[in-house]
């Protein structure tokens, strides 16, 4: 009886050893939380930038247009198949954090860089980097401005409530640059300060200083200097502690780009369907059950793609070839081609 008994310990223990090394697949999630809902009600509630040409605007039809405005479409298309089902609302810098906290919105897709004290102390949890940036200084041509270390004792307009405003304080000290900050509460209020010479130069990112340049035709000639002063990866945010939200919106976001490295885009993606690739055929949910474990549809990711197009195809729109920036991919390029832009396998 005792080495029964023995045996049995033996097995129980081998049993659970196992199922720690080996977790049971668990298919067909049930929507909880965040995820539950925004299904239950039929639309995403996305905060936006509102006045950043090229990421988050109106245009002049009255439509909210942008790289960022298109992810928020993107996670629309996932949900509903419908990229529509989106109630934007534009945001101010300080007034982004706020509006997640509260559950004014479900999800921040607004030029929003990922740092610790976000990811914790604000209560943020970030969805994969969509766009890689780094900060810089812009000065009118006839300043005869043409490095950073040149505007010692500059006047220097910046939005507050950014990491803009904590970068420009960090890099101007670190190297014994002078500076005044011109604070303002927003970037339209920023850049007129700018425009009407209150300042001598305007800090913002890099992106932003380019697509400043081509909003306002008074900026037309305005230099923006050489130096990158930070490292900003923009993310979308969720509110913490809504991990199936963060990983259905995570892995939306990772779709694009596994799309655009697989070759699927909006105009082939029928085709595409029919491909005994089994990459692709993962991507779309022909295979598997991944959508289902995230609890979402399986064919999540070829709603995405039929609807607003892979990566690439959204930054060409609104960023690059395609757009009037024409901002080369850089480190937005995917990592087989020498940029940062990489999907986890889909398996």
């Amino acid at each position: 009886m005792v080495a029964l008994c023995f045996v049995a310990a033996l097995c129980f223990a081998a049993a659970l050893f196992s199922v720690a090394l080996y977790p049971v697949a668990l298919h067909g999630a049930e929507p909880t939380g965040k995820l539950k809902e925004v299904l239950e009600r039929g639309q995403l509630y996305c905060g936006v930038n509102g006045k950043l040409s090229g990421f988050g605007f109106m245009d002049p039809q009255g439509n909210m247009v942008g790289f960022d405005v298109d992810i928020c479409r993107a996670v629309a298309a996932a949900l509903f198949d419908d990229p529509a089902k989106v109630r934007f609302t534009p945001l101010s810098a300080p007034q982004r954090f706020t509006a997640l906290q509260s559950g004014e919105i479900d999800l921040l897709s607004r030029n929003t860089t990922w740092t610790i004290s976000r990811d914790s102390r604000v209560g943020l949890d970030f969805a994969p980097v969509v766009f890689y940036d780094g900060q810089g200084i812009m000065v009118k041509r006839e300043l005869g401005v043409s490095s950073v270390s040149e505007l010692d004792g500059a006047s220097i307009c910046v939005q507050t409530g950014t990491t803009t405003e904590k970068n420009l304080t960090d890099y101007f000290r670190n190297r014994g640059i002078a500076f005044n900050p011109v604070i303002s509460q927003d970037y339209a209020t920023s850049v007129d300060g700018f425009i009407k010479d209150r300042c001598d130069a305007f800090t913002t990112d890099r992106s932003g200083l380019l697509a400043t340049k081509i909003k306002y035709p008074e900026l037309a000639d305005a230099v923006i200097l050489e130096e990158v002063m930070s490292k900003e990866p923009l993310a979308p945010a969720v509110v913490q502690g809504e991990s199936q939200w963060r990983d259905a919106v995570s892995w939306i976001v990772f779709g694009l780009i596994q799309a655009e490295e697989l070759g699927v885009t909006r105009e082939n993606i029928q085709r595409m369907s029919g491909s005994t690739d089994l990459n692709v055929r993962r991507l779309l949910g022909i295979e598997d059950t991944f959508g289902e474990d995230l609890g979402l549809s399986n064919d999540f990711l070829a709603r995405t793609i039929r609807h607003v197009g892979n990566y690439g195809e959204i930054y060409e729109r609104h960023l690059g070839m395609d757009s009037p920036f024409k901002l080369p991919r850089g480190l937005n390029d995917l990592w087989s081609r020498g940029g940062l832009m990489y999907a986890p396998p889909f398996r």
